[in-house]
């Protein structure tokens, strides 16, 4: 079995190494939570005091043409691009997932409405995130649609003549099972029905290519694996021929905010849609906060010149590899179920167990000790492993707490039972 000193070896050798030291981690700390809030890069506090200080203090309104306020979503947008396989100008920052997914889903229902009225059906899945059912639920109210939620394997049965759109998370928060983003997005063209991808789990921790998989519309957030800070703005991409017909019959995305305007500042009482992915700009963007994940986004710059997204997944893979294979082994026999695949083709940057009586206490347990996972209700042990600062030796200790949890019994004490707002 891999010894501590193995993976000293190995985090002495790892070519990605250095990027820890982009991160203001605390010390004592095991963070395997960075697939719910990605941890604090060095740069964005600095970065953020000087857009309140000098661009807002100073600049004041100026800095919206002086600092160049007024691009800096398209900006960040194009720097998410490269990590998602889409095209330059075509990804946009803004809003919030929930947002951005009412925005794509919509606009697929309404391309939809006019190329196959008969079709009525939304797909996802069962396990889905629940703010992207919810969204499915209130569109497919609003437009006398049917949402079906399957089970991942059930998908190929769903794809027919009924199937409007395909609303699908790439990386499943729950379990890290990875969808074929390319093969499921050719099987649904070939049944006639439109896909929406939700990249939250999957941006910045598994190579994307949006482009090459032919998807339709896509979403994420710039919080987790991004490090853009807790409400971190989201993004949205949809595929520029869609776009291209949207400017063609002028088209809408249903929230006509300002900044989505052909031209916001002549002030008119029409809309007019910009062009391309512009007019799925809202409101006005959270300036802070996009200063914030342009720290995050910038991280992957230094990335890339380390080998990019391929090494950070080949790192990724063996970060959780390491880990399924350090629980088995020594937390055998203590109720743990792993439900994250085994196949690196079908793994994200995570690993859930499922632990059948005590899920929540034993996390709770392991962040008394300095390791922050997350708990899923109802028995599921969520651990995220990023690998711009997540080490071997990291992965190595975690286990060796949870081997403590679980063999002491101390998860089983009344005070770890005490459940908060958030778990």
């Amino acid at each position: 079995m891999t010894t501590r000193q193995d993976c000293l070896a190995l985090d002495a050798t790892d070519p990605l190494r250095s990027l820890r030291d982009e991160f203001d981690l605390p010390p004592g700390v095991i963070y395997l939570d960075g697939n719910s809030l990605g941890a604090l890069p060095k740069a964005t506090a600095a970065r953020v005091a000087e857009v309140v200080t000098n661009e807002w203090g100073v600049g004041l309104i100026r800095s919206w043409n002086t600092a160049g306020w007024i691009n800096l979503s398209q900006r960040t947008g194009n720097q998410i691009a490269t990590l998602v396989g889409a095209g330059e100008n075509e990804l946009i920052v803004g809003d919030s997932t929930s947002v951005n997914l009412y925005k794509a889903l919509s606009t697929a229902i309404a391309l939809q409405k006019l190329d196959a009225p008969a079709r009525r059906v939304i797909v996802s899945e069962r396990s889905n995130f629940p703010t992207d059912l919810y969204i499915a639920e209130t569109l497919a109210r609003e437009h006398d649609l049917t949402l079906v939620l399957i089970d991942a394997d059930e998908l190929p049965a769903h794809l027919n003549s009924e199937l409007a759109v395909l609303m699908l998370t790439h990386v499943n928060y729950r379990t890290g099972r990875m969808f074929d983003m390319a093969q499921v997005t050719r099987d649904a063209h070939t049944a006639g029905a439109l896909v929406v991808w939700d990249l939250a789990h999957s941006a910045g921790a598994v190579p994307v290519d949006l482009i090459g998989a032919d998807a339709d519309f896509a979403v994420g957030c710039g919080y987790k694996y991004l490090n853009g800070g807790p409400g971190a703005p989201a993004f949205v991409w949809v595929h520029p021929l869609h776009t291209a017909r949207m400017d063609r019959e002028q088209l809408r995305q249903p929230l006509s905010g300002w900044l989505g305007h052909a031209a916001p500042f002549e002030f008119t009482t029409d809309y007019r849609p910009a062009l391309g992915i512009q007019r799925f700009v809202c409101g006005t963007p959270a300036l802070l906060s996009m200063a914030a994940l342009g720290c995050g986004l910038d991280v992957f710059a230094h990335a890339e010149r380390l080998g990019g997204l391929p090494a950070l997944r080949r790192k990724s893979l063996a970060l959780t590899d390491l880990f399924i294979a350090l629980v088995e082994a020594r937390c055998a026999g203590h109720e743990l179920t792993l439900v994250t695949p085994r196949e690196a083709a079908h793994r994200g940057s995570q690993a859930s167990f499922a632990h059948e009586t005590g899920g929540f206490p034993v996390m709770q347990a392991l962040i008394e000790r300095g390791v922050i996972g997350d708990f899923r209700a109802p028995d599921l042990l969520r651990f995220g492993f990023t690998p711009l600062y997540t080490r071997f030796v990291d992965v190595f200790d975690a286990v060796e707490h949870l081997h403590a949890v679980l063999t002491s019994g101390e998860w089983r004490e009344a005070r770890f039972n005490q459940r908060a707002a958030v778990t």
